[in-house]
């Protein structure tokens, strides 16, 4: 679809609710991440989101999409996504034991920047001058907040670094994915890979759940879901030039929520290797809407 398909205006406005909702819901989903992971193996909590998850997808998609989407042609491609995304949530909820919400928030930003690195180094993606000097920038960022060899340098900083990593490769892996299938079967079969390949470690690692946490795995299923598919929805009815920036929120909710339960106040380096950060993630985008107008329909 061409840009000249759209309505600037109501697509537009659309596109920012749900992403400005999908970014607080998966903010919040990521606090009673945190919150369980005092007491539970990082893997039963992403074993019992996708549980729980699971038939709510299903319904959705069977209500949204038809019966058609719940077809997948290149299964092992799924399963393969499925590793991927079970790796990438693993160190992002693993970081949380050390980290605050919003610092762990932070350095996942570089995710986009990571994207055009792979793809200009592996894939054979033309990526010019100004692109590859946002990334180079994008990563002084990442050095401001990390800051090794000071005595504020955690080697739990590295988790989220690895999450940004992982993420861009789950996001370029959906190449390996037949054309023919819908955003809706990528959805479904993520969370039902993601469910599987936990399962497997749940007779080695089950912690009998407690009743006061029923509803924090309720609750971290539903915010998780309804998150990624808001965010997907949004990249779908507006252009990614003018809603993605606003994913960027997600600090200000982490912020907020890490104070609010933990008290964590970041530190003011945090926030200029974040700025940093963002403004190259920002430049990333716009330059590849601009290079490929079609990428934002």
């Amino acid at each position: 679809m061409s840009s000249a398909a759209y309505k600037p205006r109501s697509n537009a406005r659309a596109g920012i609710i749900l992403i400005c909702a999908g970014v607080i819901c998966l903010c919040i989903s990521d606090a009673i991440a945190k919150a369980l992971s005092a007491n539970y193996p990082v893997l039963q909590i992403l074993f019992l989101r996708n549980l729980i998850a699971l038939p709510i997808v299903v319904a959705m998609i069977w209500k949204l999409a038809g019966p058609s989407a719940l077809k997948s042609h290149k299964p092992i491609a799924h399963l393969v996504r499925g590793g991927v995304w079970v790796l990438a949530a693993m160190t992002f909820f693993t970081s949380f034991r050390y980290l605050g919400l919003a610092e762990a928030t932070t350095l996942v930003f570089i995710a986009p920047i990571f994207i055009t690195a792979i793809s200009a180094l592996f894939l054979n993606e033309q990526v010019g001058w100004r692109r590859w000097s946002a990334v180079m920038v994008g990563f002084i960022g990442v050095l401001v907040v990390v800051r090794p060899g000071a005595s504020a340098f955690q080697p739990a900083l590295l988790l989220p670094l690895a999450t940004a990593f992982l993420y861009a490769v789950l996001m370029l892996s959906a190449r390996l994915v037949d054309e023919r299938e819908s955003v809706w079967t990528l959805m479904l079969y993520l969370v039902g890979s993601g469910g599987l390949i936990t399962a497997i470690t749940m007779p080695f690692l089950w912690v009998p759940p407690q009743a006061e946490d029923a509803l924090l795995f309720l609750g971290i299923a539903a915010f998780g879901t309804a998150g990624v598919t808001m965010l997907t929805q949004a990249f779908r009815v507006a252009p990614a030039s003018t809603i993605a920036p606003f994913e960027y929120t997600s600090l200000l909710w982490a912020t907020l929520l890490g104070w609010i339960f933990w008290r964590e106040i970041p530190d003011t380096w945090t926030y200029v290797g974040a700025a940093i950060i963002i403004a190259s993630g920002i430049f990333i985008v716009l330059r590849e809407t601009k290079r490929n107008p079609d990428c934002e329909a």
